[in-house]
């Protein structure tokens, strides 16, 4: 019972689109709005389902598998962190960097980031592309960067598997003893035209969940995969594929 009254309310997505409206300037504001609406659709299946999940765990009905990533959902706290993060996106604007693990659609995000840079320099979008620089000098969730990027968008909530990240050499490292994952730093994507790429990276995988797979997607984006993320490395790009070096937004499957 204290969990169902602690079921997050839907948003308003009138209030939503009053405060961003769709503006040819701020991409972004049309992405907030379908996140929004797609965080009120999970929150009314908690509302449906979260009285099963009492009687299920009871005994009284079957766990089913939805029931149970139900249970897992409220476990680690993602729901309520999301829509706390909605919240203050609502409350303060565009912040001036971005929980990327509280979308649902981060390539919709990313796109939006490029178009928004397009648009201002009258570019044509399939010229963009991210230059990627990692900002190990903030704390890992951005608390204390003082104000947004020129271009492009401040990003954390990555984890990295199969390696780590140096602070004191700023290249990728192997994993210590023991730990699987580690929490990657603050990332600034800097939009560039016509960007070719840069020597010692490598271009890391970045996945929504661990399972390293998806199916395609009705908008042609799969389901898992999110991008590529060149990220500065002394080896050759095959010694971390080798390793399976991969990044995630959230640590489950």
């Amino acid at each position: 019972a204290e969990l169902i009254g602690q079921t997050p309310s839907t948003f308003d997505l009138f209030a939503f689109e009053d405060r961003f409206p769709t503006m040819y300037s701020e991409s972004r504001n049309t992405v907030v709005k379908q996140e929004a609406a797609k965080y009120n659709r999970m929150i009314q299946a908690l509302q449906y389902q979260l009285p099963l999940f009492r009687r299920a765990v009871k005994g009284f009905v079957v766990m089913t598998e939805d029931l149970e990533s139900v249970g897992k959902g409220l476990f680690f706290n993602v729901v309520p962190e999301a829509v706390d993060f909605f919240n203050l996106w609502f409350d303060k604007g565009h912040p001036i960097n971005f929980w990327v693990s509280g979308l649902f659609f981060p390539q919709a995000f990313f796109t939006a980031v490029m178009q928004n840079f397009a648009r201002s320099n009258k570019y044509a979008i399939d010229r963009i592309d991210f230059d990627v620089l990692v900002k190990d000098n903030w704390a890992l969730d951005g608390a204390d960067i003082p104000e947004a990027p020129p271009s492009g968008v401040y990003m954390w909530g990555m984890f990295l598997e199969g390696c780590r990240w140096c602070e004191q050499s700023h290249f990728l490292v192997p994993s210590n003893p023991k730990q699987l994952f580690v929490q990657f730093p603050v990332v600034w994507f800097k939009p560039e035209l016509d960007w070719k790429g840069k020597k010692g990276v490598y271009p890391c995988p970045v996945y929504k969940v661990l399972s390293r797979k998806g199916t395609l997607s009705t908008t042609g984006h799969s389901t898992n995969f999110v991008r590529d993320m060149m990220i500065p490395a002394k080896e050759h790009p095959d010694h971390w594929i080798r390793a399976g070096v991969a990044a995630f937004l959230a640590l489950k499957y």
